[in-house]
């Protein structure tokens, strides 16, 4: 569902970023709470040195599964995880937007996926309803404190159908207001709304999946309080990793090539996957991208496709990681000083 600049004007660009920006600083302030008062922060006193390496972990992992394009059958299209239901499940709303915010920056600037005019859009569109609204209205309360299998995949289920479905619906807004006369509303709803609601269930289920083992394996990672943990903290983020890993350089390669559903539903609309504007921003915003992306089109530039491919895929969940981990280096550090000026008095 990444938006390319041409599907945005720049003031619409301007509002969803200041939109997007003002969640973000949200975040880090309740990062920072969290971090400065762990026991009443709604994490079960979960330390912060447990949180760093999980959450670049995780990042990195939503990272390597978005590369997973599956195919939606009988529609010519294709879809990916968002994963920001799955990040807050595990990591908590605030620190998954931020990780979804890394790792649509990094997608954005690294690897020309997504433009940086829209960056704000495609936060608040994948990230915000499903950090947020999906995990707050359908996720906790359905599993609230009465955590089973069947609870976590039909809350994982709904709350990605939800989120999919409110992205989705955003992504026509957002056109709309930017006069972007190749889409008419009711048209570009139309396709845009089931389409999502196909990759959302799949995304649910596979979300559902992921959490169940993550329940059965370490059930604290869940912000379970009761129930046996069978494998160490270590060893689930060695999962992972290593899955990181697999699905970035080696998966990734079998992905589908047919539009996703933002592209199928362009095409169908408008009878071309890609549109094009033209003004003084979108071309500083495109000479901007020019310059970072280092990684275009996932792959290393002059490396043959399916090698480039698969070390531009582990590059990228590498950086990930250490950029989502780097969040919660600086609050911890400020949270450890902050102890030892009140045990000194």
């Amino acid at each position: 569902m990444h938006m390319a600049d041409a599907l945005v004007s720049p003031p619409v660009a301007a509002v969803m970023g200041a939109a997007s920006v003002g969640v973000i600083a949200y975040s880090v302030y309740k990062v920072k709470k969290q971090s400065a008062a762990p026991d009443i922060a709604g994490t079960l006193g979960e330390s912060d040195n447990k949180k760093i390496p999980l959450m670049g972990v995780m990042g990195a992992f939503v990272f390597a599964a978005q590369m997973l394009n599956f195919t939606i059958p009988g529609t010519g299209s294709s879809g990916h995880i968002c994963g920001g239901m799955l990040l807050a499940a595990m990591l908590g709303p605030y620190h998954a937007f931020l990780s979804m915010a890394v790792v649509l920056l990094l997608q954005c600037l690294i690897f020309a996926d997504g433009g940086l005019m829209a960056l704000g859009c495609n936060i608040w569109n994948m990230a915000f309803y499903a950090c947020f609204a999906g995990y707050f209205l359908f996720y906790k309360p359905i599993v609230k404190n009465k955590f089973s299998r069947s609870r976590i995949m039909l809350g994982s289920v709904l709350a990605c159908m939800l989120s999919l479905q409110m992205g989705a619906f955003s992504v026509v807004l957002e056109t709309l207001a930017s006069g972007i006369t190749e889409l008419p509303f009711a048209v570009f709803a139309a396709l845009m709304q089931p389409i999502h609601l196909a990759i959302g269930l799949v995304e649910g289920v596979l979300t559902g999946l992921v959490l169940i083992f993550v329940y059965e394996a370490r059930p604290e990672l869940l912000h379970v309080s009761s129930g046996k943990n069978r494998l160490s903290f270590g060893k689930v983020v060695a999962v992972f990793a290593v899955l990181a890993v697999i699905f970035a350089g080696g998966v990734s390669l079998l992905a589908s090539s047919n539009p996703d559903g933002l592209e199928w539903s362009i095409a169908k609309t408008a009878g071309t996957e890609e549109l094009e504007a033209e003004g003084e921003a979108y071309g500083k915003a495109e000479n901007i991208v020019d310059k970072t992306a280092l990684l275009s089109d996932y792959t290393v530039d002059g490396s043959e496709k399916p090698a480039g491919t698969s070390a531009a895929g582990i590059i990228g969940a590498v950086l990930v990681a250490a950029l989502c981990a780097g969040i919660c280096v600086p609050l911890n550090i400020m949270r450890k000083k902050r102890l030892v000026r009140n045990e000194n008095g």
